[in-house]
């Protein structure tokens, strides 16, 4: 019977501590490179400092099949109620606030985390923005030139535009439009040489 209670005493000691059934944290988190079952689940307890993984990048990918391994060897319940796929450890400076790191079975492809598309709007934008040299609203001299003689009129634009581009200018004494062409900061031109000055400044900005 002494030799049954010891062996049954040293299988308790061998053991991990049952800490019952856990939760898998909403964005798992580690900050020292060691991903332990406390990153991932909370109420771990005592198996809390169980290391699963060193994280030699900015993150850590586990099956959910295996974590329920891992979990069950030390004595922690993981039911995975809501079917997850996968789960990503991330550095903690580098983590979404909630919920990025969980993958659901319903994600498709192979990767556990897919990066965000490359934006591309914004550095348009700023190209365009580089290139305008007349805004809508600014106040632009046109100029329309014939024979020799210039005339020049003064009027409101009604969108942006770049070298080369139509702009419609509003003049303010007659209300009436003038189509004309963009051709720097607050000067326009229209008439006959309007076509040609297009082409050349078009051209120029491929």
């Amino acid at each position: 019977m002494r030799a049954l209670s010891l062996i049954a005493a040293l299988g308790l000691l061998a053991s991990p501590a049952l800490a019952g059934p856990v939760t898998l944290k909403a964005n798992p988190v580690d900050d020292d490179g060691r991903v332990t079952l406390g990153d991932v689940f909370d109420g771990a307890g005592p198996a809390a400092n169980f290391v699963l993984a060193s994280r030699a990048g900015p993150s850590v990918v586990f099956e959910a099949s295996q974590l329920q391994a891992i979990a069950s060897r030390n004595g922690l319940q993981w039911a995975n109620p809501n079917g997850l796929r996968r789960v990503v450890v991330r550095q903690a400076s580098l983590a979404p606030a909630t919920g990025g790191n969980i993958v659901t079975a319903a994600t498709a492809g192979p990767s556990a985390v897919t990066p965000p598309a490359p934006t591309v709007a914004a550095p348009l934008q700023r190209q365009a923005r580089a290139a305008r040299v007349i805004a809508r609203n600014d106040m632009v001299e046109v100029a329309y030139a014939v024979g020799g003689v210039t005339l020049t009129v003064t009027g409101r634009a009604t969108r942006d535009a770049a070298p080369g581009e139509s702009v419609p200018i509003l003049n303010v004494v007659s209300g009436r439009t003038i189509d004309a062409v963009a051709i720097g900061p607050g000067r326009a031109i229209t008439g006959p040489e309007a076509q040609a000055a297009r082409d050349q400044l078009q051209f120029a900005s491929r």
